[in-house]
């Protein structure tokens, strides 16, 4: 830094989570995208070219441990502090001013920190970006704003229902007498309640999120959801594999791969003959794929609910352990992996269906492929963008050797 130049002012992040929900129990640890909530902002915080640290206000075990593991995993560790927040600050009826003042407080009581500005950025808003903070931060930290906040366009008519006034419904922004077209009118801006900026000293002084100049940082409005009770999830989740991002697996983040069969190296479908018997039509894109990441060193397990002699079959002619048969998939999962001594957050577990869901919560990559049931779409981390029994499984072993499968120069994998 020369003489002429300012230090960069420092810019807190607090994610206020709490263990406690009446709407959504233990909610800022249940997951969209395959990710707890809590990750998800630890995760975009994380990820702001304005953000000096990160601080999760929480009075429960689990949610710092997730937050600590999302830190870890993005090698951000050493910026992410955790605060036990105190029983009285920690109820329903605790605001989000004191909890940040709280962990401001604690954050500044640890050697050499200070912040200039401070943000708020509740996990309850699933879709929040990096940008979206980056924006509110840059605008209190760098363009002189006392505070900031995120908003999105709004077109809406609001109608209030009051039975005090002679007329008992009237409208808020608008006259109801009069309909003018979207572009004739005032433009409404809606706030998100994802992130808030305030610069330090102001917010010790008033101890609110708003005073003097606020900046509005506007935001795709089609990311604003806020979670407050269990339909409010479900709508997240569903829309996951719309909003979020897709990052893919790589070689690096897998150590094993374990594949359902119905659904995911077919397309659901059985065929029965006159005698009973069953067959299936397979991929050969799928079994090229296999023989890949078999070459590649990778271990693989078939794992399947089915005791169906054409699973086996498949298994021994792609040389390929199998599990069928198997009631609580998720058990078998753990026990495999035990034997293999490889970690279940390093196993991808490829799936279609509802039976597949208690492994989703084990691996550390749950992947849908396209055609899956919507719960597991939006329970994965990743979702092909190919049908089960077209290909997906091919596709996966794309991501992890590249498009080419190829595992060592001139080597031509066999199917």
């Amino acid at each position: 830094m020369t003489p002429t130049q300012t230090p960069a002012p420092t810019v807190l992040a607090v994610i206020p989570a709490r263990g406690g929900s009446k709407g959504v129990p233990a909610k800022n640890l249940a997951q969209v995208g395959g990710i707890p909530l809590v990750a998800r902002a630890v995760r975009a915080c994380l990820g702001s070219a304005e953000v000096t640290d990160v601080v999760v206000t929480t009075d429960d075990p689990a949610i710092a441990e997730a937050a600590a593991d999302a830190a870890a995993a993005l090698g951000e560790a050493a910026r992410l502090h955790c605060v036990q927040r105190p029983q009285a600050i920690a109820g329903d009826t605790a605001t989000s001013e004191a909890a940040v003042l709280h962990a401001l407080d604690s954050y500044e009581e640890l050697p050499g920190r200070t912040a200039d500005v401070v943000l708020l950025v509740q996990c309850t808003s699933p879709f929040v970006t990096r940008e979206d903070i980056d924006g509110v931060a840059a605008a209190v930290a760098r363009e002189g704003a006392d505070t900031a906040v995120t908003v999105a366009p709004f077109h809406g008519f609001v109608w209030r229902d009051g039975h005090a006034v002679e007329d008992d419904t009237y409208g808020v922004n608008h006259d109801k007498a009069v309909r003018p077209r979207r572009q004739d009118r005032p433009q409404d801006l809606l706030e998100t309640g994802a992130a808030y900026a305030m610069a330090v000293p102001g917010f010790r002084t008033h101890r609110h999120r708003f005073f003097g100049h606020t900046a509005l940082v506007r935001t795709d409005p089609a990311r604003v959801l806020e979670i407050d009770d269990p339909h409010d999830l479900a709508r997240a989740r569903a829309l996951a594999p719309l909003l979020d991002p897709s990052p893919l697996p790589t070689r690096a983040d897998i150590d094993a791969v374990v594949l359902d069969f119905d659904g995911t190296q077919t397309d659901d479908r059985v065929m029965i003959d006159s005698d009973g018997r069953e067959t299936v039509a397979v991929h050969r894109g799928d079994g090229l794929g296999i023989a890949a990441l078999r070459r590649a060193g990778m271990p693989l397990l078939i794992l399947s609910t089915e005791q169906n002699p054409v699973v086996a079959a498949r298994a021994r002619k792609l040389q390929v352990p199998v599990l069928h048969g198997i009631d609580r998939k998720d058990e078998a999962l753990k026990q495999w992996c035990e034997e293999q001594s490889i970690a279940p957050e390093r196993v991808l577990y490829v799936g279609n269906d509802v039976n597949d869901l208690p492994c989703f919560g084990l691996a550390g990559w749950p992947v849908a492929v396209a055609s899956a049931h919507d719960s597991v779409r939006a329970a994965a981390r990743a979702v092909t963008t190919t049908p089960g029994g077209y290909g997906a499984i091919r596709e996966i072993a794309a991501w992890l050797l590249g498009p080419t499968l190829t595992t060592t120069p001139g080597t031509t994998p066999t199917k």
